[in-house]
């Protein structure tokens, strides 16, 4: 069992409210991300869930159960953090089965769990060592180990990939998504990164202010964002905003103020072809894509992202073309029409 249910949450510092009446509820074995900008509530909001911040006002369930008013230790919650927090002193096997030995479990069970998590989390060969011997990566899936050891009803991870390298995030990304398909318990994440939220969640929410922008699974976020800041916050490289104007070649405006494209949805034209004009600005080659950075005149900046293979060069004047399907109406409030 792992289903929450957040109900008119609302956290205060003083006169400063920080979430602002947050409905959300979490399915069994469901994992879901926050995801947002800093400064918009996501780490608060994993915190309240976890015990470690008050409600201020509202409820929490956890299957069901009141448990606004309990502290960490009866919501059968377990946290990952950014900071590793190892015991130095101790092995591996010692720090993953810590928390069973202050509670008392017979040495036999600390073992078997102990073994048990170190299989899934492929940490046998280092169990007899300690953390200053292990890389980055290997030091988070000891944190994650320890937290697994307590069967807990749901786990809550707090931008736990934030202090690896490049490479390891990518691994380590891999390593989450494989425990929640073995563990099949309900994952809550937080994090910054929109590529970390699209390739782990079930569902993704969108967090802007303290309140939801939209939740959503990654696809439906992609495909039908409910606002601008979604539909720019969404997409990597983001989606291109423009405003709806004589520049803009049009058949229909739908009453839009302004109009989004994302950079993998235009295409290439001769001039006077398509949405608008432009002229190549700047060409970014990564290998197998390339992004062009186009002049658009009066409409702006327009991001293109094209083959690796290219032949298009910089300062050459371009059309581009934007396929109806694939644009994106928003009215003068930023709600999608």
């Amino acid at each position: 069992m792992g289903a929450i249910t957040l109900e008119a949450v609302e956290k205060w510092y003083g006169d400063l409210q920080v979430i602002k009446g947050i409905d959300l509820e979490i399915e069994e074995g469901e994992f879901v991300v926050f995801v947002g900008p800093s400064g918009c509530g996501k780490s608060t909001l994993l915190r309240m869930i976890g015990g470690l911040e008050e409600i201020s006002r509202g409820g929490l369930r956890i299957n069901g159960e009141d448990k606004t008013a309990d502290p960490p230790a009866k919501r059968g919650l377990t946290m990952v953090f950014q900071s590793y927090a190892l015991y130095p002193h101790m092995s591996v096997r010692d720090n993953m089965g810590f928390s069973l030995k202050t509670a008392g479990r017979p040495k036999a069970e600390i073992t078997e769990k102990v073994d048990a998590a170190a299989k899934v989390l492929q940490l046998e060969p280092y169990l007899d060592r300690r953390p200053k011997a292990l890389s980055g990566g290997q030091r988070q899936r000891v944190a994650i180990g320890r937290s697994i050891v307590r069967d807990p009803t749901a786990f809550l991870f707090d931008e736990p990939l934030s202090n690896l390298d490049a490479a390891l995030r990518v691994e380590m990304r891999y390593e989450i998504a494989k425990l929640h398909q073995s563990l099949n318990r309900t994952m809550i994440y937080v994090t910054h990164d929109q590529v970390e939220a699209m390739t782990l969640a079930d569902r993704i929410v969108v967090l802007e202010f303290g309140v939801i922008a939209q939740v959503g699974t990654p696809r439906e976020l992609y495909e039908n964002p409910a606002n601008l800041f979604v539909a720019e916050f969404i997409g990597s490289p983001k989606m291109n905003i423009l405003d709806v104007s004589d520049t803009l070649r049009l058949a229909d405006t739908k009453g839009a103020a302004k109009v989004g494209i994302r950079p993998e949805h235009i295409e290439i034209g001769a001039p006077g072809e398509g949405l608008l004009d432009g002229t190549i600005d700047v060409l970014e080659y990564l290998g197998a894509d390339t992004f062009l950075i186009v002049d658009a005149g009066a409409a702006g900046q327009v991001t293109v992202r094209t083959d690796g293979d290219t032949v298009l060069k910089e300062g050459e004047k371009i059309g581009l073309i934007a396929p109806a399907d694939r644009l994106h109406f928003f009215g003068s409030d930023g709600l999608a029409l």
